[in-house]
């Protein structure tokens, strides 16, 4: 029976996990042309938990937004998509801190996004929660009508 319920829980993993645009998202290079949205969340931080739905339909409704995600504590693996599902983030994760390749210092403060423009470029960091109406007007977005 432990086994059956084991092999439930992974099912249901896997269907998540299939719904979302992976678990590892491409390289920073490969997304270059289109805007990123990188960002810096935990399984224990409340205010990081609220602003992820927002990041959701960024990534969801925007085709030339990506988002990802760094989990700050550092998991990767089943631990790593166990807590993305735990907290409902349903764009991909960076496998490896991206701070010190974009030349800038690993955020202290929780939730941080880093916007990176078409050219790769560090387009804004922004601190706090954001709300879609934030994330699409630093990433130059018409905000979709029937949008929060």
């Amino acid at each position: 029976m432990r086994y059956l319920c084991i092999f439930a829980a992974a099912l249901s993993l896997v269907g998540c996990i299939k719904n979302a645009p992976g678990v590892t998202a491409p390289s920073l290079e490969r997304l270059q042309g289109q805007w990123v949205a990188i960002n810096y969340w935990a399984q224990w931080c409340a205010p990081c938990i609220k602003e992820i739905p927002e990041l959701n339909r960024l990534d969801q409704d925007y085709a030339s937004v990506t988002v990802v995600g760094v989990n700050y504590d550092g998991v990767s693996g089943e631990e790593l998509a166990l807590q993305r599902q735990k907290v409902g983030a349903a764009f991909a994760s960076l496998e490896e801190d991206p701070a010190a390749q974009l030349g800038v210092p690993r955020p202290v403060v929780l939730p941080t996004t880093l916007i990176l423009d078409p050219t790769g470029r560090l387009a804004a960091t922004l601190v706090g929660p954001q709300t879609l109406a934030s994330l699409v007007q630093v990433t130059q977005q018409e905000l979709n009508e029937g949008s929060h």
